[in-house]
């Protein structure tokens, strides 16, 4: 009798996860192998080479000199995207964004904050963006020191390296979705690159759909002695900044504290990872950024829109905003020798195959809404996407995983349809989303229903 009533509830909850049938399954996109086998390392060490040879690049340093300080370095980044716009007939929109900043702690007196910025404009949907970022300046262990060398090998022209090597790579193709290459300015001072940027993509409307900061790509020895190059975080924060206290009672029934769209962000580059990037496992970090402290991706989550930073697992605090110097047998300073450059090529790869795998799909569905409370089935409704902006649409595909799950678990394509019913999947047991899907297999990131997951219109 009792072994009866185990078969009975082994049954039962075979058939409540959906499985075999709907476990998830995805089309394997050769073109992404591709994007990921022609990322060079070559490429990456030259170009964190010719970064560290202008000998510091803080934010209050040179500007003037052709060799060295934060003006040379930037006046040459802004020439190698435009060599790779020339490369591609003009496919670039490349130029500096700039704001004069004073009065702050760490920039008192005013100085020009100045980023390189560069579009790769899409065919079909070109106001929809999905961001690479690196940080240009540097710094030593006295933030306000400007004079002193201050290589930032690793932290971060390994960050503005692998953007550079990306839009070389990406400027190959077509996208249906534009994509924004972004070397930011002001990072050790405030944030303040990515303040500006975030705020001209509100006042200009971008329906900017993902953010990838990537802030120390190209370290594998950490300070605890363990050296690894096969595993990178990718620091994803919950609840939105800017969820207003009605979303939050909402929130409070319905679920979505880990389905912010930074985080169903996160979990679309964990598969990227898996699915495209040999060797290389991803840890999604269920927070803003490391303990305590902040990336260039914040401004943007600051604003609401989804945004993540990808950096390595271990880092070497003795080569990170220190003065060049040897001291109790111990080498400190952020010089090229403390750089893989295998390692950041692998994390630009998974930048690259990321980014044009979300330009190539649809928008994500918006107005993603839920129901089945007290039901035996789940029912999913959404907004129809522009056919106009979406010509690859083929349809939507939902899926679903048990609650401490952290990656999707099921999923079921359903269609060119609206709202779809899922029969016997009880709603009280799992969380829920929706991706849009194109012709060619490539997916969205999944949308969590409400405002809590909400990629935005």
């Amino acid at each position: 009798m009792c072994l009866s009533a185990g078969i009975l509830l082994s049954t039962s909850a075979f058939a409540q996860s959906g499985a075999p049938n709907t476990q998830v399954k995805y089309n394997d996109q050769q073109v992404l192998h591709d994007i990921a086998d022609a990322i060079s390392a070559s490429n990456i060490e030259q170009d964190i080479s010719t970064l560290v040879s202008f000998g510091t690049r803080h934010t209050l340093s040179e500007t003037e000199s052709e060799t060295r300080g934060i003006g040379a370095a930037r006046r040459w980044i802004k020439a190698e995207f435009d060599k790779i716009s020339a490369d591609c007939g003009g496919c670039l929109e490349v130029f500096y964004q700039s704001e004069v900043i004073s009065g702050e702690r760490r920039i008192p007196d005013p100085v020009e904050v100045v980023s390189v910025i560069a579009i790769q404009k899409g065919t079909s949907d070109p106001n929809r963006y999905v961001l690479m970022s690196g940080d240009i300046d540097s710094r030593v262990s006295d933030v306000m020191n400007f004079t002193d060398d201050s290589p930032g090998a690793n932290d971060n022209a390994s960050g503005v390296a692998g953007t550079l090597e990306a839009a070389r790579v990406l400027s190959k193709y077509k996208f249906n979705g534009s994509i924004v290459y972004a070397a930011l300015a002001g990072e050790e001072q405030g944030l303040f690159g990515g303040r500006i940027l975030a705020d001209y993509a509100k006042a200009n409307n971008w329906q900017l759909k993902a953010v990838l900061n990537n802030d120390m790509i190209g370290n594998i020895e950490g300070v605890n002695g363990v050296i690894d190059n096969t595993s990178a975080r990718i620091f994803a924060e919950g609840t939105r900044h800017i969820e207003t206290d009605d979303e939050a009672r909402r929130r409070r029934f319905t679920g979505g504290e880990v389905d912010s769209p930074s985080r169903n962000l996160a979990r679309y580059i964990d598969m990227m990872a898996d699915r495209y990037i040999d060797n290389l496992d991803t840890m999604v970090v269920y927070r803003l950024d490391r303990f305590g402290r902040g990336g260039h991706h914040r401004p943007f989550n600051d604003l609401g829109y989804p945004g993540v930073r990808i950096m390595e697992t271990n880092e070497n605090y003795n080569r990170q905003h220190q003065d060049l110097r040897t001291e109790g047998g111990i080498v400190y300073g952020d010089t090229i020798d403390g750089v893989d450059f295998d390692y950041a090529a692998k994390l630009t790869a998974l930048n690259a195959v990321s980014l044009a795998s979300m330009a190539w799909a649809p928008k994500p569905p918006t107005k993603v809404e839920i129901s089945g409370a007290v039901q035996p089935s789940t029912t999913l409704k959404w907004s129809e996407l522009d056919p106009e902006e979406n010509p690859q649409l083929k349809g939507y595909k939902i899926y679903w995983r048990y609650t401490d799950a952290p990656q999707w678990q099921f999923s079921r394509y359903v269609g060119k349809v609206s709202e779809f019913t899922l029969e016997n999947i009880v709603i009280d047991n799992y969380f829920f989303g929706v991706a849009s899907v194109s012709n060619d297999g490539f997916e969205s990131p999944v949308v969590y229903p409400g405002a809590a997951g909400a990629f935005g219109e």
